[in-house]
């Protein structure tokens, strides 16, 4: 997971522009576990940028996905989240309340069908489970 100092770096490295509001999305990325929606960034940076449009959330957030330094979660069409831990994991996801938890290391081993491997080379993998968490059970 970078430090928002790092993503700064990076960006500058492919010359894009370093503004106080992409500064503000980096720091609400740094550290966070919660797999935050657009919207979610969106709400937080507002409250700091009350100016900040979600197109520039938006477009922050896709360049740091195709420069791999989020991972793009999608739930459905609908629903995108981003996780700024790109190490190997994988997730478990609530159908009720939408939680993303992350299932720590590379435990899960997919086995690919026979042949495939000679007609395509894996770089990386990621398993997601879906279900219902103990919380949204309990409130059943």
């Amino acid at each position: 997971m970078n430090t928002a100092d790092s993503l700064v770096e990076k960006f500058r490295d492919k010359r894009f522009k370093i503004t106080p509001q992409r500064m503000g999305i980096f720091k609400i990325l740094e550290g966070n576990l919660e797999h935050p929606s657009a919207e979610n960034v969106f709400d937080k940076i507002k409250k700091i940028y009350p100016t900040i449009s979600f197109t520039t959330v938006y477009k922050t957030l896709d360049i740091l996905e195709k420069m791999g330094e989020v991972l793009k979660i999608t739930i459905d069409d609908e629903r995108k989240h981003y996780d700024p831990n790109t190490a190997t994991h994988h997730h478990i996801i609530c159908l009720g309340c939408n939680k993303i938890s992350d299932i720590e290391g590379g435990h899960i081993n997919p086995t690919l069908p026979d042949g495939i491997l000679n007609e395509f080379i894996p770089s990386r993998y990621h398993v997601s489970f879906y279900g219902t968490c103990k919380d949204c059970l309990n409130e059943q």
